[in-house]
């Protein structure tokens, strides 16, 4: 690799965010916009922590298959508008994709080592 860094990277406290991919076995979740079904694939959920505050999910992007066969994006906010707090009428499904993401991001014990910084 030709590349070369320096520095001391510190992160931003203000609006720290956290994308978190999971890869969703086909079948196992329908998303329905305006009376189309779409198939779930792939789920990106978006975290943040503003001001140091704890975690809180902000959104889920998903790449899901419409009834034609094309892959489509949907996004669904998890905040009210006033973001203080979820949006109201999300359904539960969502909420567990959301649940997955977070157990992928850590609340299951995953640590990480960098290669000879131990």
């Amino acid at each position: 690799m030709d590349l070369s860094a320096t520095g001391e990277p510190v992160v931003v406290q203000e609006d720290t965010q956290v994308h978190v991919g999971l890869d969703l076995r086909p079948g196992t979740l329908t998303l329905t916009q305006d009376g189309k079904d779409f198939a779930a694939y792939h789920a990106r959920v978006q975290f943040a922590s503003v001001h140091a505050n704890p975690w809180v999910a902000q959104e889920v992007k998903f790449s899901a298959k419409g009834p034609d066969g094309k892959s489509v994006g949907l996004t669904v906010d998890l905040l009210n508008d006033a973001c203080d707090g979820p949006r109201a009428n999300v359904p539960d499904a969502i909420w567990k994709v959301v649940a997955l993401a977070a157990t992928s991001a850590g609340d299951i014990g995953i640590t990480y080592a960098s290669p000879g910084l131990t």
